[in-house]
């Protein structure tokens, strides 16, 4: 998965006063507590500077004072907190749930609960690629085509580069094409799957196990005549 930026944004004060509110997590506070966590907590400015910022905030109205003078962010900034919240909220639940269904898988490949899904996957896979393919969120797929009858699937996946990663499967020309480091260098010459590769079965699982089982089964079947490439 893709993880939630906390980056100091320091050449924005709009944006460092959400990065400090998505880390105090309070309503409102006291103008003096919040010069404390900024400079002895945070350490992001010297009290004299932190005053200073906050003076700023107030003046250009990225902080409101309410009938007690506590603090708060505007209306505006609240609603970017919230839906920031909101987005890590569903980034840990979708972490939650892949680690529970990879949890139960290694469970299942251990305790020999045998699904013909399990005994595919682990051909190509192993614990250590398992447990990192939690790392990638769902929303980073872009799943476009898996087509039984024509043999093939296609995906695309976010991942460290600018660009999107690419996965093309394709039963008739017996061709996976995958263009990640890790499967480029590493995977492909010994036929095995990344943790993109690993983590795009997991969803095909979950949609249409069918289907994955066809796709696994018929790359294991021929694996030798099998061209896995980027």
């Amino acid at each position: 998965m893709k993880s939630m930026n906390f980056a100091i944004p320091r050449n924005d004060n709009s944006e460092t006063l959400l990065y400090i509110w998505k880390i105090i997590d309070l309503p409102t506070i006291s103008q003096n507590d919040l010069i404390y966590k900024i400079s002895f907590e945070l350490f992001l400015f010297s009290p004299n500077e932190a005053n200073r910022f906050i003076e700023y905030c107030i003046k250009n109205k990225l902080l409101d004072k309410d009938n007690n003078q506590s603090l708060k962010l505007s209306k505006t900034l609240n609603q970017h907190l919230k839906n920031w919240q909101k987005k890590r909220k569903n980034a840990v639940l979708q972490k939650i749930i892949s680690t529970k269904e990879i949890t139960q898988l290694k469970n299942d490949i251990d305790n020999k609960n045998i699904t013909n899904f399990n005994v595919l996957i682990n051909v190509f896979t192993d614990k250590g690629t398992l447990n990192r393919s939690v790392s990638i969120s769902n929303t980073a797929f872009e799943l476009l085509e898996y087509d039984r009858t024509k043999g093939t699937l296609k995906s695309k996946v976010k991942g460290s580069k600018e660009e999107s990663y690419i996965i093309e499967i394709n039963t008739n020309d017996k061709i996976l094409r995958h263009n990640c480091h890790d499967f480029e260098t590493r995977r492909a010459d010994n036929k095995k799957f990344c943790k993109h590769l690993t983590k795009l079965f997991l969803l095909l699982k979950n949609k249409n196990e069918n289907i994955a089982e066809f796709f696994l089964n018929n790359i294991a079947e021929n694996i030798d005549n099998w061209d896995f490439s980027a």
